[in-house]
């Protein structure tokens, strides 16, 4: 089938409280109502880390695609900035979906979900959740903040970890500043989410100025520790369930996905990929968005 031609246009989205959600939207040259993707990006980024490629090819192959900022990143607004609250995310991904059925050339009854990483994770529980999503892409998802907490912090230091968390949130009761962190460093003295190469690179990596900063909310890591959208993946059935897992992931962890996988009902399909937990983005791309592209066309154009 010959590729379609499309628009790509910024919309805002109204969430809860009154914040505006900043988003693409991509509409195909086609007859419509036609099926739609709700698209987000992981932990601490933007619409903006390596999310664009995947919603022009699903725009090309005739699919209406919105892809949205959570609150707090990038072109969305919401204070406090940068901070990673997964339940608020869901919620407003929710407040996303409406906006998308609402559009008069979607169809309401044929709207899929891709996430990816933490986003990943928020597509789960929103499949289990929401009955309008009639398909979901979940690549690299977290599964597990708590299986994470003690894979990337020795046991010895937990008490410390927990009680510099705790101090944070007895700070925001006194109502002092909001403290930050850095998402990634080299330095191992300074306080961050990630320090692995890997995830410096892809979160470094070039992009437009001002729609991203290196930096998260403390408060963001205990919301981390505690997030286990894996609890919901029983749940998803019938919905269709794509999970693309990177053989080689030491972020969102190979075996606590593959784990995930097995709990999962029918129908569902499995594509593991080579590589780490960013190779889907660049190394990996074909394969892992022809994957998400042959589900969404097998359950969402019938």
């Amino acid at each position: 089938m010959k590729p379609y031609s499309f628009t790509q246009t910024n919309v805002q989205i109204l969430a809860d409280g009154g914040i505006e959600l900043g988003a693409w939207l991509f509409l195909p040259d086609a007859a419509s109502p036609l099926p739609a993707i709700t698209m987000a990006h992981g932990y601490a980024g933007s619409k903006y880390h390596g999310l664009l490629p995947f919603a022009e090819l699903f725009a090309r192959a005739g699919f209406v695609v919105l892809v949205h900022d959570h609150r707090g990143f990038g072109d969305s607004g919401g204070l406090p900035r940068q901070e990673v609250n997964p339940w608020q995310q869901v919620a407003d991904w929710r407040r996303v979906v409406s906006y998308l059925e609402s559009l008069s050339q979607v169809d309401a009854n044929r709207i899929g979900i891709w996430g990816t990483s933490y986003a990943g994770g928020h597509a789960l529980v929103l499949a289990a959740t929401d009955r309008r999503l009639k398909a979901v892409v979940s690549q690299v998802p977290i599964i597990s903040g708590i299986e994470q907490g003690k894979r990337r912090t020795a046991p010895d230091l937990v008490p410390a970890l927990e009680a510099f968390l705790t101090d944070d949130e007895r700070s925001r009761f006194k109502g002092y500043p909001i403290d930050y962190m850095a998402v990634v460093a080299e330095d191992k003295n300074q306080r961050a989410a990630y320090y692995a190469p890997e995830v410096i690179d892809f979160y470094l990596q070039p992009l437009p100025p001002d729609k991203w900063e290196n930096k998260v909310t403390v408060n963001s890591g205990y919301w981390a520790r505690m997030y286990e959208p894996g609890a919901f993946i029983s749940l998803i059935s019938p919905t269709p369930l794509l999970m693309i897992v990177a053989d080689n992931d030491r972020v969102t962890l190979t075996d606590v996905e593959l784990a995930a996988y097995e709990r999962a009902l029918q129908p569902k399909q499995l594509q593991l990929i080579k590589g780490g937990h960013f190779d889907p983005y660049i190394k990996q791309f074909a394969a892992a968005s022809g994957a998400a592209l042959a589900w969404f066309n097998q359950h969402l154009n019938n």
